[in-house]
This record gives C-alpha cells, sequence and structure tokens, in this order.
C-alpha cells in the first residue's frame, strides 16, 4: 500500500484530494502570481493538519473539499477579498464568456435592473488554450439565511423578475433560471463573511458566522450562470431551437423535445421557482398563485411575458397592505408550538423595525 493510500485511510476521505481538486493544485502557483491565492489545501506539498489527532477532517478548515470540479474560492491579494474562480472549457459552452463580458460592459453593468453576475476578470491558463477562468464575487443561494417576512419575499420576486425582464429586453434568453442559478450578494448580510464552503461557520474557521436580517440590511439578487444561455438579434425573433434540458426536468416543452421558443421556457422556470420555494414551503401566499398558474402553463404560447408579468406583480404588491408586508412567513412544516413562540418574537422584532422606520418591502437602492 502507497503513502497516499495510507493518509487517506488514517486521515478519512477529506485527507486525500480527489478529482479535479488536483487541477487546482496544478495551477496553484500561477494563480498566486496572477494575484489569486487558493486555500492551504490546495497548497503543492499539503499535508492534512488532523494527521494523528483523532478528529475527523470535516471538522478542520483545510478539510473543506469542493463538491463543484469546476468551482472554488479564492483570497485575493490586491484586497483580501474572497472571490470564487470558475473554470470553464470553450467547447463545452462557447458562448458563456461573450455573453458575461457583454453583461458586465458598458451601459449595461451600471444599468439598475442588470441583477447578472458580475465579471471581475478573466484569466486565461498558459497550458490549455481552451480554458478560461472567471474570477467571480462571493455570493450565497438566494434562500440562505431565510426568509423572514412577507415583505423580504416580495423584494426577491420583484428583483428576480425585473432581472429576466432585463434579459429578455436585450434579447438573451437564459434557458436555466432555476434555484440553483438564482444567488445573492452577502455582504450587506454578512459584516465579516463566512467560510466559502459553509457560510454557517467564520471566514476562518473558528466559530459561528454572524448575519443581520434582509429587513434591517437589504440585498441585492444575482442571476448566474450563462453556460446555456442565448442572446439573439431583432431579426431573429421569435427564435426556435431545439430544447435545451435545464436542471429543472419539469419544463413540458423540453420533455416533449421539440424545437421551441425559449423565452417562454425562462417564464417557466421563474414561475415554477415561486411555486416550488414559495407556494408549497409557506403558507398565506394565494396572492400570486394566479400569476404563477399563468407562468407555468403547459403551452409556451399561453404564458405571459415577462412585460406582462413584471406589470402584473406590480400590481399585486400595490394590493398588499403594510401589516402584510410585515408578518411573519410560516413554515407548512412548522409545528404548532414551535410556530406561536417564534410569533411572539416577531411581533417583538416587528415593533422595532417600525420605530427604526425600516419600509416592509427592503429597499436595495444602496445595496
Amino acid at each position: 500500500m502507497n503513502s497516499k493510500s495510507m493518509t487517506a485511510i488514517k486521515g478519512g476521505p477529506a485527507a486525500q484530494l480527489a478529482g479535479d481538486e488536483h487541477w487546482w493544485k496544478d495551477h496553484y502557483e500561477w494563480l498566486n502570481q496572477q494575484g489569486y491565492q487558493l486555500r492551504p489545501r490546495y497548497r503543492p506539498g499539503w499535508r492534512p493538519s488532523w494527521l494523528g489527532i483523532d478528529r475527523l477532517g470535516v471538522e478542520y478548515e483545510d478539510g473543506q473539499f469542493i463538491v463543484r470540479g469546476a468551482v472554488l474560492d479564492a483570497t485575493r491579494a490586491s484586497d483580501g477579498d474572497v472571490v470564487v474562480l470558475k473554470r470553464i472549457n470553450r467547447l463545452d459552452h462557447p458562448y458563456e464568456e461573450e455573453l458575461t463580458r457583454y453583461l458586465s460592459s458598458g451601459s449595461l453593468a451600471s444599468d439598475p435592473r442588470n441583477h447578472c453576475i458580475k465579471l471581475l476578470d478573466v484569466l486565461h491558463p498558459p497550458d490549455e488554450l481552451n480554458i478560461v477562468i472567471f474570477v467571480l464575487p462571493l455570493l450565497l443561494p438566494f434562500y440562505i439565511p431565510y426568509f423572514v417576512t412577507f415583505g423580504e419575499a416580495v423584494d426577491f420576486i420583484q428583483q428576480v423578475l425585473e432581472g429576466l425582464k432585463f434579459l429578455h429586453d436585450n434579447l438573451i434568453a437564459h434557458r436555466d433560471c432555476m434555484f440553483m442559478n438564482i444567488m445573492l450578494d452577502p455582504k450587506p448580510l454578512y459584516p465579516n463573511l463566512f467560510h466559502p464552503t459553509d457560510p454557517a461557520r467564520s471566514r476562518d474557521w473558528k466559530g459561528s458566522s454572524k448575519h443581520y436580517s434582509r429587513t434591517t440590511h437589504p440585498v441585492r439578487y444575482v442571476i448566474i450562470d450563462f453556460g446555456i444561455s442565448r442572446r439573439y438579434r431583432p431579426e431573429d425573433l421569435p427564435p426556435c431551437e431545439p430544447p435545451i434540458i435545464s436542471a429543472d426536468k419539469s419544463v413540458p416543452e423540453n420533455q416533449k423535445g421539440e424545437p421551441c421558443n425559449p423565452f417562454p421556457t425562462d417564464v417557466y422556470l421563474i414561475g415554477n421557482l415561486l411555486r416550488e420555494w414559495f407556494l408549497q414551503i409557506y403558507v398565506d401566499f394565494g396572492f400570486i398563485k394566479p400569476l404563477v398558474d399563468d407562468m407555468v402553463q403547459n403551452d409556451p404560447e399561453k404564458r405571459p411575458s415577462m412585460d406582462v408579468v413584471v406589470s402584473h406583480f406590480e400590481e399585486i404588491t400595490k394590493s398588499l397592505s403594510g401589516w402584510k408586508l410585515r408578518s411573519r412567513l410560516k413554515m407548512r412544516s412548522e409545528w404548532g408550538v414551535v410556530r406561536f413562540f417564534m410569533s411572539v418574537a416577531h411581533v417583538v422584532r416587528t415593533a422595532t423595525y417600525i420605530l427604526r422606520r425600516l419600509d416592509p418591502i427592503p429597499a436595495c437602492s444602496k445595496c
């Protein structure tokens, strides 16, 4: 048995790099020269810090391995910020670099309706011509931490609908705008950030992270991953293309396998996100059900455009009282006793928000 196998046995599975982790280790020094430092785990010659200690590797900072091999966090040397490196193969995703650059440039980058991820830098590994590395901001899934009030949820829906309408206004179909591709900028919420592999842990892995609420510290929601997105010319409309199967397998037209217009598919994907993450998880969300039902119709031609969706949701929002917007979101799975105590705590919290004159729908003008 070789020394690597012995190390893996003694230190557990985290004691040895696996899969794409080797690629990052092999490029550690080059990335360092470009101004981006990877975690100690990927430093050449790394040895697990827990060897010889009767503890599990997952309890240690350098025992945190990556789930998606093409994505890894790094520290930017120029300012100490944590960023995300995304390795892209141009042969697999020939349009992603061009489209991401386009959305991060010129007047589009400064447009407040643009909720697309901002490209910070692009790196070109010298040994692989078809590989580029995007440098991107560190983000969190949109549902972390939990939504607390209807106003916070309404703010999320407004921003995401606005962001998708912006894409469609610029003749861009995302084609995969499901829940994994909607994120948030965590900086307003987490004053000291968190560890990139676990939002519940502090950045140095020595304790728990601390965060504010979305009401006191509004956040900006971000649409990511343009690997299968397409930008069209006016003369190409309406487009009709073979479906590309997204991570959401429920899209009716994708199951048929026939050429279709990807813009109504986007409407379905966002509508299904609202259905699965709000209507099905929380109670008292009936005010968005008619709109969501329209968005997820089986016939793509019967779905509303994003112009209509945004306009309809604006009218819905105007109909909601301040009391409704400040009310606590209650999960369908909550136990009665838990719901009672959480509701009492929410009354106290809401009173402080009112005294501080905080808007029931968080205002993200400065975030």
